[in-house]
Formats: structure tokens, C-alpha cells, sequence
């Protein structure tokens, strides 16, 4: 029996043993025959040759009830509420029944309980780099002229939602998912979750497993 492992949002980490997606523009660029990989060495940022173009929101071009696993880390804080819960309901698609779903996002409560300690002592700035450099939420300036509509349109890497565990959870539960808890790098049962998972993706973050 065939046994079929999905990651998206996968970037440039891409192990041969799964199937690996990604939204980057960067990419659709690098598969452009002849011109692709020229252009693209320019950036400094050359995708291994096995991730293939494909968006989660959209739906990935893997059949229904196909696969034993899968899995993104930090990548659906980078989607709108809408959209995440569009990812959820197309990974749910795409996972046989008893097959695992296993994702990590940044943790909004540390840095939510950073920013009202930082209040509490008086810190003026408290605000600013809460909504900044703790969580990425923020703007500093309005996109402006040719080069900063391009950066809007195809830059990713700010956050535009964040999560809790309980939120989170309760995200996974109305998706359709069953089995849901707070998994720790390493501890999935299946190992082939070993060939994807980074430790240091899991420091200060949001991870749960969960089962279809």
C-alpha cells in the first residue's frame, strides 16, 4: 500500500521522503524553463528541486483521503483568518481517516503576557515592540511607488493572525479533527514526522498534532 506524506509551506526544507509544497513566488520564478534558475541564483534563495508550486487556500494538487501525514511549520500564522481556516478544511481533505496532522506556529501567549509585564513596569514601548518585533503584526510604513506594491503583493513575511494553544485547538476541533494535543518535537508515533521536524521550530510555539 502506497503511503503519502505532505508538506506545505515547506520552504527549503524538503526531505525526499515527502511530498513538498510552497507559495513562494520566488519559486514559481525558479520553475520558469531556461530563465527560472538564472534569475532566481540572483536572490541568493534556490528552492531544491523536488518542492513543487502549490497553495493550501487554493487546495494542493493531491487527491482527497491520500495522505498518512501531514504537516507545516510556521507557515498559517501568514494567513488571514479566512484563509487558515480555508488550509485547515483542505488539509482535512487531503488526510485519510486516522491520518495525522501535524502543524507549529508562533505562541501569541508568552509575548502577550511579555507585553502586559512590560506595561505593568512602565515601559513606553511596550506597545511597539509587542506589536512589532515580538510578533510581526505590525506595519512600520504604508507600501509606497512600484517597488513597495510588488513587496505587498509577493512579501510574506509578516503575520496576519496569531494563536494560543486553546485557540488554536478549538480551530482544529471545528475543522473536523479528532485527538487533538500539544505535541513536542520528535514524540509523533509515526517517524516519518522525524524526516521534517526542526527542534528549534518548536521553541516558543504553538504545536499540535491531531487526528482526521
Amino acid at each position: 500500500m502506497k503511503h503519502n506524506y505532505v508538506q506545505y509551506g515547506c520552504g527549503l526544507s524538503a526531505p525526499k521522503e515527502w511530498m513538498n509544497f510552497d507559495v513562494s513566488p520566488t519559486l514559481r520564478i525558479q520553475k520558469l524553463p531556461i530563465i527560472g534558475k538564472p534569475i532566481v541564483r540572483r536572490t541568493g534563495v534556490v528552492f531544491p528541486d523536488n518542492v513543487k508550486y502549490g497553495d493550501i487556500i487554493k487546495g494542493l494538487p493531491v487527491k482527497e483521503n491520500s495522505c498518512d501525514g501531514v504537516y507545516c511549520s510556521h507557515t498559517l500564522e501568514h494567513l488571514s483568518l479566512n484563509g487558515f481556516r480555508k488550509a485547515l478544511k483542505n488539509t482535512y481533505k487531503i488526510l485519510k481517516p486516522g491520518g495525522v496532522f501535524r502543524c507549529i506556529v508562533p505562541d501569541l501567549e508568552p509575548e502577550a503576557r511579555k507585553y502586559v509585564a512590560a506595561l505593568d513596569n512602565g515601559e513606553s514601548l511596550a506597545s511597539v515592540n509587542f506589536i512589532g518585533a515580538n510578533t510581526l503584526l505590525g506595519t512600520e510604513e504604508r507600501a509606497k511607488g512600484f517597488k513597495g506594491l510588488i513587496r505587498n503583493i509577493f512579501g510574506n513575511a509578516n503575520h496576519l493572525w496569531m494563536w494560543d494553544h486553546k485557540s488554536m485547538a478549538h480551530e482544529l476541533e471545528l475543522a473536523g479533527f479528532s485527538q487533538i494535543r500539544r505535541c513536542e518535537f520528535n514524540d509523533s508515533k509515526d517517524n516519518m514526522f522525524a524526516h521534517v521536524e526542526d527542534q528549534s521550530r518548536f521553541v516558543s510555539a504553538v504545536a499540535l498534532e491531531c487526528v482526521k
